[in-house]
């Protein structure tokens, strides 16, 4: 029987414009890398000079709000943190489900590389970690080199020019978004807190009451938007991080667009419209202001030789490389994968190198992970291990991929 409710995968997906969304994710994810660089920057100045007590006081201001007998009082770096970066984290759920069923994560023989890769890249820098502080205060912190910045990551390979391939290009982006699924199961099983089950089960239930109203059709993007702060709030009292919300609700937007009887109601599918409108917002606006809050670190003399600085820049700089060059080269000796041919082995290890940027993520996790003693140390360790990575990482891409010219 025909049903014109169900048009064909070419029609539901047309090829232009998936190829128009990716330039467009690229181009603002490299933008948002400069400016996010410069409001990091930003922060380590002012945290080392005569206005740094003032500067970092400011993040510590309380805001907050009550309702009856309610009340939620936290510091202005716990709203950004808590609060605006679940939109962060709402948006990497809809990258993972674009990629999920529209992109390089569909079919499996395709996705095997950079998902065996992502799994080393965060197993070899856990472990590496672990190595130096098994034992010590900062063993808790074994999550914070586990995941890459894809702003960042875009940004070094966008000034190599042309010179990239895009197998290359398309091979970090999926293992960073990779990286991205693994952190948030890091985060979940690693540094939630003890359970409110009332507050979960309300949680849940609006989870539930999403998945319901996305079954009968509901399309408006203001009911949901009231149900995910709900979400948000449930998942905030229970003691499970609340950006894990973020990202459920991310997963279960739908990625076709409504069809009418006959017509076609929707020219673009509630996932891409949200993500259209919502990643300029979260990469020139909620990271930057993410980056301006946490990264600000005094550097004292000796920061450098401190134990978890040193297990940090261990896990970034080499287990990185290390762990994804490693299990790609497994994958593809065992027939799970295939290496693309315009990729040589050289190369995918210099790519390596630039997947140890793990700034963003490091510096989130560092904040669940290690108590305000440790997070100076963690911090100096995430600000030099992602330096040295993009800059050693672009030095050997420049030396080992062929000029344009070469490559045709």
């Amino acid at each position: 029987m025909n049903d014109d409710r169900a048009p064909t995968r070419s029609a539901r997906f047309p090829a232009e414009p998936i190829s128009r969304f990716m330039a467009r994710f690229l181009h603002v994810e490299t933008a948002s890398g400069i400016v996010l660089l410069l409001f990091a920057l930003a922060a380590v100045v002012l945290a080392n000079s005569p206005a740094s007590e003032r500067f970092l006081s400011f993040w510590q201001t309380p805001v907050g709000f009550s309702f009856g007998s309610f009340e939620m009082h936290h510091s202005l770096k716990h709203w950004i943190n808590d609060g605006l970066m679940v939109i962060f984290f709402f948006v990497i759920g809809l990258e993972v489900k674009r990629e999920m069923v529209l992109g390089e994560l569909r079919e499996l023989r395709t996705a095997s590389l950079p998902m065996i890769a992502a799994l080393g890249g965060m197993l070899a820098p856990a472990a590496l970690y672990l190595s130096v502080q098994w034992g010590q205060p900062g063993q808790r912190g074994w999550g914070i080199p586990v995941a890459t910045d894809i702003a960042f990551v875009v940004g070094c390979l966008a000034a190599l020019g042309r010179r990239v391939p895009h197998s290359l290009r398309i091979l970090l982006l999926s293992l960073a978004i990779a990286d991205d699924i693994g952190a948030i199961l890091v985060i979940a099983m690693g540094y939630s807190h003890s359970l409110h089950w009332w507050a979960l089960g309300c949680g849940v239930l609006g989870i539930g009451a999403v998945i319901l109203l996305a079954r009968i059709g509901v399309r408006s993007i203001t009911v949901y938007a009231l149900l995910g702060v709900g979400v948000w709030l449930g998942f905030h009292e229970s003691g499970v991080h609340a950006t894990i919300a973020g990202v459920i609700l991310g997963l279960l937007t739908p990625a076709q667009p409504s069809i009418g009887k006959g017509l076609l109601a929707e020219t673009l599918s509630p996932l891409e419209r949200l993500e259209t409108a919502l990643h300029p917002w979260v990469s020139f606006g909620i990271l930057p202001l993410f980056a301006f809050a946490n990264a600000g670190v005094p550097v004292r003399a000796g920061a450098f030789a401190n134990p978890v600085a040193i297990a940090v820049i261990l896990g970034l700089m080499l287990g990185k490389p290390i762990g994804i060059t490693l299990f790609s080269w497994l994958a593809v000796r065992t027939g799970l994968s295939r290496r693309p041919a315009d990729i040589s082995w050289g190369v995918l290890a210099a790519g390596g190198v630039l997947a140890g940027i793990g700034f963003t993520m490091s510096l989130f996790i560092t904040g669940l992970a290690l108590e305000e003693s440790l997070q100076d140390a963690a911090k100096v360790g995430i600000l030099s291990a992602s330096t040295l990575c993009a800059a050693i990482g672009t030095a050997l891409l420049l030396r080992l991929l062929p000029r344009p010219s070469q490559s045709r």
